[in-house]
């Protein structure tokens, strides 16, 4: 287990691969922690140095009970990079981990080479549904929203083959703080500004079923790109790294292939 220590007490990181590869940076979302990854990693090139990290409040990582801010939540990710000497990486985000990762590219563009946005946009939600979201989980806690959750997550065939308790407990047992701090970045964050003005390749992916995320904001992002293409993956939910780990894990190893040879 690795630690990286920050103002809010630290991040909990890990790192996989060859040490000597292409850096690739994952980045996870709200209500879930590194290990939303894990079964997309076999599907990855050999070779690759993997860097995978718990958002602030999330996971095994510190967070402040207060409301976090994304440019805050971008300089973590940006910070741990530079504490690991990571430059021109290929950085991949799921939700709000897409949001940062585009943050971090018009902020650091130094780090960033290239970038894979799983079901995110510039902006996701609206002011009042976070709101509405913060109140109930601050008055009942996680528990209150998480058959909800559940189904902007998921698509109904996954739910239907009962997949999904770990993820309820995965959610259950994300801090309330540190969940409620993202929820608040998530209320005033809008990239649409600097996302548009980003020129480094993108692969922008959407699920056909992402209740969350709808497919047409991740191709309304998409079509913001100058060197963006966008893949819908069929029968999949808000989160592919799950619902169909082989197929991303195949498209991100060709993105990959294509920005190396570059």
């Amino acid at each position: 287990m690795h630690w990286f220590p920050t103002e809010d007490g630290g991040l909990h990181w890990r790192e996989d691969g060859s040490p000597d590869g292409p850096p690739l940076v994952f980045v996870n979302s709200l209500g879930t922690d590194l290990r939303l990854w894990d079964r997309v990693l076999p599907y990855l090139p050999k070779g690759v140095r993997i860097i995978r990290y718990d958002l602030r409040g999330h996971g095994l990582s510190a967070g402040s009970e207060r409301a976090y801010e994304m440019d805050e939540l971008t300089r973590d990710l940006a910070d741990l990079m530079d504490r690991l000497a990571l430059k021109d990486a290929i950085v991949i985000g799921c939700s709000i981990g897409g949001m940062i990762a585009q943050n971090l590219a018009f902020m650091r563009p130094d780090l960033t080479r290239a970038l894979v946005l799983c079901t995110t946009a510039p902006k996701m939600g609206t002011k009042k549904d976070w709101h509405d979201r913060i109140a109930k989980v601050s008055l009942s806690g996680l528990d209150a929203i998480t058959n909800t959750v559940m189904l902007r997550w998921f698509s109904p065939s996954f739910l239907a083959k009962g997949q999904s308790d770990v993820w309820r407990m995965m959610l259950g047992r994300t801090s309330v703080h540190g969940y409620l701090g993202c929820c608040h970045a998530l209320s005033v964050a809008d990239l649409t500004q600097t996302t548009a003005a980003l020129s480094l390749p993108v692969l922008a992916i959407a699920g056909a079923e992402d209740r969350a995320c709808p497919p047409e904001l991740v191709k309304a992002m998409a079509g913001l790109l100058a060197e963006a293409r966008f893949h819908n993956l069929e029968n999949c939910g808000h989160l592919p790294s799950v619902e169909a780990p082989e197929k991303l894990g195949q498209l991100i190893s060709h993105f990959i292939d294509e920005v190396c040879d570059e």
